[in-house]
């Protein structure tokens, strides 16, 4: 028993079409050389790309407006603190990260990860204005965001340089994850004078070297290495 797709009547087996809307049958019983027109419509409606240069000059109104009326709202009215600073350093620092997605696509991503770095570090160079010492950001804030920085251009470099695959792509992050872990605990060391020594990073760094000794014996075995993509279903 079938019907028709179009006005639901009920089609006997031998019908090519339906008998009310002549709209064509499907029927896998009958056997016809001609090509048959299908009933579903092979329009495919598809909405128009917003241009980067609409995407930017949006996004740039709204997190100027923002930063300017909290700008405002500070100078004007609530002038008891200088609340609005962390708001505009956001907003700047999201228009910088947008730059290289929708406003400047030209931009290579070694570019775009150091001026990334930079616009973090005079974020958090802002926030001193909030605090009573700068110290913490040259002692500590400063170095992590270069440390970071370089982890993260190193990453960057062995992705675009050699081969890329969910087993190499963890074996890179986790050794970065164990040098920014000692790292971390280094500059806190020195920051509060205490002897340079690990103690939890040394946790974090025997957790990440017995994985990465694990990874790297499965990339050094092609058959082991097939076995774990195949089980793994990546």
């Amino acid at each position: 028993m079938s019907y028709c797709v179009n006005c639901g009547v009920e089609l006997s087996a031998d019908l090519s079409a339906c008998p009310l809307c002549n709209t064509p049958v499907n029927n896998p019983n009958l056997n016809s050389d001609e090509e048959k027109p299908s009933v579903f419509p092979e329009h495919k409606g598809q909405v128009d790309v917003v241009k980067h240069r609409d995407l930017a000059v949006f996004l740039s109104i709204v997190l100027g407006s923002t930063a300017i009326t909290c700008a405002l709202l500070n100078l004007l009215i609530f002038q008891s603190s200088l609340w609005s600073l962390p708001i505009i350093g956001i907003c700047v620092l999201l228009w910088v990260l947008a730059i290289p997605a929708i406003i400047y696509t030209k931009l290579t991503l070694y570019w775009s990860l150091f001026f990334d770095g930079i616009v973090v570090a005079a974020y958090l160079f802002m926030l001193t204005w909030l605090t009573t010492s700068d110290t913490w950001f040259l002692s500590i804030a400063l170095p992590l965001v270069i440390l970071i920085t370089l982890l993260l251009e190193i990453i960057l470099f062995l992705l675009l340089h050699f081969s890329i695959s969910f087993l190499t792509t963890s074996l890179y992050l986790v050794i970065d994850i164990a040098i920014l872990c000692i790292g971390i605990e280094l500059l806190v060391d020195a920051n509060a004078k205490r002897p340079l020594s690990l103690s939890w990073s040394a946790i974090v760094l025997t957790v990440c070297t017995i994985i990465t000794v694990a990874l790297v014996t499965v990339l050094s075995r092609s058959r082991l290495r097939n076995e774990v993509r195949r089980r793994l279903h990546f």
